[in-house]
């Protein structure tokens, strides 16, 4: 090796020391990986990505315009505008009965995921545990880790339509615990909680002194005649839950990035704290857009929940048909198939449907330990795209 490898080699050895341990050795996401192998390919159907293929809705895309037209493109209060924030309470007030002060005990995020690592940076102190259900949504143990906690991952399972076991909860409480972190209905499965579940947990939090961060990004996504829960509408759970929410899911407007997190004020004041030094204050256009989807988009939602149970009929009907067991999803957008069926483990199912059918979908071990041996099939896309990407996975499994 010469002496410009060397130094070359060490000036990369030391570039790389300088990440923090904590970022260094975090794994990518698994959603972006196989995306990004997909975008590579011609002819792919993608079932990965976890985005509504709907548009916005008109009304929400005209407001965004008006408000670029009008000049609104300045900075806004940290808590962000405070007529989204009063639509939002009413919203949720008229929903789910739960009631939220305006001016204090609400904060306008940049999507969803800036409510989840707020939540985490405020909460968390170095070796402060979070018990988190799995599969969950991918960023839940990195945002944990990142603000300096430890994730603590409990198995959700198919056989309990992947709900909670509340006693699983209770075996991994101990004296460093200090929250617990819940998402439905559920990124991947489509589960939904039971009423009696959240009750139990939120018996757990009070009786141990924890708060629970609920997170509810798919709330208006239901089927079947199932009623969301949320869980701040619980008895004795609004004073120590935080609840996070957004526009992405329900509305069609993930590029608009505007989320929220609603809790107690002491609360909120923390995640503001935060907030107001890492970003200031949501985007002002997407805000006033967000107003307009709180003000007159129910048909719109309406006409995407109708369609997307459309499409989860035909998915878990024909998966179940082809031989792999497919729970029926309640909530979300996406299916969880079990495919450690064919004798593949998720991850060599997931590679080899992609580079054989040109289908992505994402390894369920992307989404903890709970997910291995499934994978998960977004059916936020176009009802004849499923039909043919079912008939490749048909072909694919007939291989095996």
């Amino acid at each position: 090796m010469t002496g410009s490898s060397v130094q070359t080699a060490q000036t990369t050895r030391r570039r790389d020391s300088y990440l923090a341990h904590k970022v260094a050795t975090l794994k990518p996401s698994g959603i972006r990986r196989f995306f990004d192998i997909a975008a590579t390919m011609k002819d792919v159907i993608s079932l990965g990505i976890g985005e509504p293929d709907f548009a916005s809705p008109p009304a929400v895309i005209e407001a965004g315009v008006k408000a670029l037209r009008s000049g609104a493109t300045h900075y806004t209060s940290n808590h962000g505008i405070l007529e989204l924030r009063q639509s939002l309470s009413a919203n949720l007030e008229k929903l789910y009965g739960v009631q939220y002060d305006p001016a204090t005990e609400i904060v306008i995020t940049v999507g969803g995921s800036e409510a989840l690592y707020l939540s985490f940076t405020a909460l968390l102190d170095p070796g402060d545990e979070v018990i988190i259900p799995t599969p969950c949504f991918v960023s839940y143990q990195a945002e944990v880790i990142l603000a300096g906690g430890v994730p603590v991952e409990i198995p959700c399972r198919m056989e309990n339509n992947f709900d909670v076991d509340p006693q699983e909860i209770a075996a991994a409480i101990t004296p460093r615990t200090k929250a617990i972190l819940i998402g439905f209905p559920n990124n991947p499965t489509g589960a939904v909680a039971s009423r009696e579940t959240l009750l139990e947990i939120a018996r757990l939090a009070e009786q141990h002194d924890l708060i629970v961060v609920s997170d509810e990004i798919y709330d208006r996504l239901v089927y079947g005649g199932h009623q969301h829960v949320c869980f701040p509408s619980l008895p004795g759970a609004r004073g120590r839950s935080l609840l996070l929410g957004g526009f992405s899911k329900d509305y069609a407007m993930t590029g608009w990035r505007i989320g929220y997190a609603c809790g107690p004020a002491e609360l909120i004041a923390g995640l503001v704290r935060i907030h107001q030094y890492s970003v200031m204050s949501a985007p002002t256009i997407a805000q006033i857009a967000a107003i307009e989807a709180l003000r007159d988009t129910d048909d719109a939602v309406r006409t995407m929940v109708t369609e997307y149970d459309r499409r989860r009929r035909l998915v878990v009907s024909e998966l179940n048909r082809i031989g792999l067991p497919t729970f029926e999803p309640k909530g979300a957008f996406y299916a969880f198939p079990k495919v450690s069926v064919t004798g593949l483990d998720d991850e060599a199912f997931a590679q080899r449907l992609l580079t054989e059918e040109h289908v992505a979908v994402v390894p369920g071990s992307s989404f903890g330990a709970g997910g291995e041996g499934f994978v998960r099939a977004s059916y936020a896309t176009a009802y004849e795209q499923l039909e043919e990407a079912l008939r490749r996975i048909e072909r694919f499994v007939n291989r095996l």
